[in-house]
């Protein structure tokens, strides 16, 4: 690698590190006041909201990467631009593709590094916090009344007890639990209006409940009780305000593509599935889209001597985020193509590139 090469990648890597820790920074604020504050208002416990917290740490790191390595590039090469220094390279001789290739390179690094952050540390990381969140709430069920929404609870035998409602100081209500059949109608559904669940134990006390049998989808015995206890194996919940199940992006690739496959197959229409299984590659490789818009954006002012500085790094940061926000929810909700949805901020950022340079050779 060249010594101007070598230049522009020693500029660039300092404001990078400096955004990482800015996305960082920011996430921690969202969280704290999501979840953190909340949680430790209610008496959970400090090293397990700690272990919670450092498991969410590498999907803001994984997602923080592309718009960091933009955000340093544009602030690195606006000032190599504002000091003349990428005149005097030109002017020397040197080829406009000298500010492309370490840039470029610096970017297929952090594709890979991203890539691997999502398969290898993300989708542990989250299948963990999950097991942390299920500790916190059996440490201390009062954190359950923090307003969310899709608690579910796993008994003994593997049943699922889904909880309508959670309320502030621990209560439950409106619990039911549904024993299936293979292929025939429900066997047993037994519900309460009324649950907690027992403080430092994993045991679900139940008030005011039934319990309803069928024989070939017709009640046999129903049978009413004042109170009642069933073991807890497993708490699904989410701090954040989603419901406690996986998302689809953090699943494992294979795992995901298997079941996009088998949704194909059978042509079912699962576009958050879909959207997750693209966002998967696209993510990673919003680094080299973003970095040649970046390069691209840096020559085109460099010709037509716009000075670009912390403001525009901010707001085109800012706006590459909102689109990806965009099309990531619409995706997800079927309203444009799934791949569509998922590649659009990259290609975005490649064709105004594309749109720059030839406004810069035109000049």
């Amino acid at each position: 690698m060249k010594r101007f090469e070598r230049y522009v990648l020693a500029e660039t890597l300092p404001p990078l590190v400096g955004a990482l820790a800015a996305v960082i920074l920011v996430f921690l604020l969202v969280l704290l006041q999501e979840a953190i504050a909340p949680l430790l208002a209610k008496g959970a416990d400090g090293l397990l909201v700690a272990r919670l917290v450092a498991l969410n740490l590498p999907e803001a790191l994984a997602q923080g990467l592309p718009i960091a390595l933009m955000f340093a590039a544009l602030l690195a090469l606006s000032r190599l631009s504002a000091d003349s220094e990428i005149k005097a390279a030109l002017a020397s001789g040197m080829p406009a593709s000298r500010l492309f290739r370490p840039v470029l390179l610096l970017a297929a690094g952090v594709t890979l590094l991203a890539f691997g952050l999502n398969e290898l540390v993300v989708t542990r990381a989250k299948v963990e916090a999950q097991n942390v969140q299920r500790e916190i709430v059996l440490d201390n069920p009062r954190v359950i009344g923090l307003g969310q929404r899709g608690l579910v609870l796993r008994d003994a035998l593997n049943r699922a007890i889904s909880v309508g409602q959670a309320l502030p100081g621990g209560e439950l209500r409106d619990l039911r639990i549904v024993t299936m059949q293979a292929g025939l109608p429900p066997r047993e559904v037994l519900t309460a209006e009324r649950g907690r669940l027992r403080p430092g134990s994993n045991v679900l006390e139940l008030e005011a409940g039934r319990r309803v049998t069928f024989e070939n989808g017709r009640p046999v015995t129903v049978m009413t009780f004042r109170s009642g206890t069933l073991p807890v194996q497993d708490v699904q919940a989410s701090f954040g305000g989603e419901d406690g199940s996986l998302k689809p992006l953090y699943l494992p690739l294979p795992e995901l593509l298997a079941r996009t496959n088998t949704y194909r197959a059978q042509n079912v229409q699962a576009p958050a599935d879909f959207t997750a299984l693209y966002r998967k590659f696209t993510e990673p490789l919003a680094a080299l889209a973003l970095a040649f818009f970046a390069v691209s954006l840096a020559v085109f002012s460099f010709r037509s001597g716009l000075n670009l500085g912390l403001v525009w790094a901010l707001l085109l940061s800012f706006a590459y985020y909102a689109t990806w926000s965009v099309f990531r929810v619409m995706g997800e909700n079927g309203a444009v193509p799934p791949l569509l949805a998922a590649a659009a901020p990259d290609l975005i950022a490649v064709l105004a590139g594309g749109v720059l340079l030839w406004l810069a050779g035109r000049r």
